[in-house]
Parts: structure tokens; C-alpha cells; sequence
């Protein structure tokens, strides 16, 4: 009787997941060096999103090692989408032009 593949114990998946981490981090570095030489809100929101997808390639790789349980990197990976995309649209209408931000920015001028 054939199984289905698991994700615990899944070298091609832990080397994939593994990139995603080193690749993620050295984005999250970046961002966080913009940030710093920026220090507004925008360049903040993308250090964490971007932190919130650093998050979520490490809680994949504890799935596949077997250290975090299914439901909790489903719980985990799909709170941090919405965290993600909440946060990149709150960037976005907060800080684009003629936004709410902006109108009140202008009004204490």
C-alpha cells in the first residue's frame, strides 16, 4: 500500500525551506539597514513584513524537522499571511499619496 508523502523528514523540502530562510533573512537585514538610514514608518512596515516571512520560513522548517506539529504551523503560517498582507496594505492607503496620513500631515502645516 503506497503512503503519501509527509513533510516531517523531507530533505527536498528542508533544503528548499532552508534557501527560503538564508534568502529571507539577508532581505530582512537589508530592510533592516534601510530602516535605519531611512527611519520613517514605511521603511518600518517593510522590515516587518518581511520579518513576518522570516517567521514563517522558520516555523516550516520546524515543521519538517518535526518540531512544530501540523495545526500549529497552520495556525502560525496562515495568522502571518494576514499579518503580512495587513500589513503591506496598511503601508500602502496609510502612506500613499493624498492619503488620510497625508491630509493630516497637511493640515498641521
Amino acid at each position: 500500500m503506497l503512503h503519501p508523502p509527509t513533510v516531517e523528514g523531507s530533505v527536498t523540502l528542508l533544503g528548499l525551506i532552508l534557501a527560503a530562510v538564508v534568502a529571507t533573512g539577508v532581505l530582512f537585514v537589508v530592510s533592516l539597514v534601510a530602516y535605519r538610514r531611512r527611519q520613517t514608518a514605511q521603511y518600518l512596515l517593510v522590515s516587518l513584513a518581511i520579518a513576518g516571512l522570516l517567521v514563517r520560513s522558520v516555523v516550516g522548517t520546524g515543521t519538517v524537522l518535526g518540531v512544530v506539529p501540523m495545526p500549529i504551523h497552520h495556525l502560525v503560517s496562515h495568522s502571518l499571511d494576514v499579518f503580512i498582507a495587513g500589513v503591506v496594505l496598511y503601508a500602502v492607503y496609510v502612506h500613499a499619496p493624498g492619503s488620510l496620513a497625508g491630509s493630516v500631515a497637511e493640515d498641521r502645516d
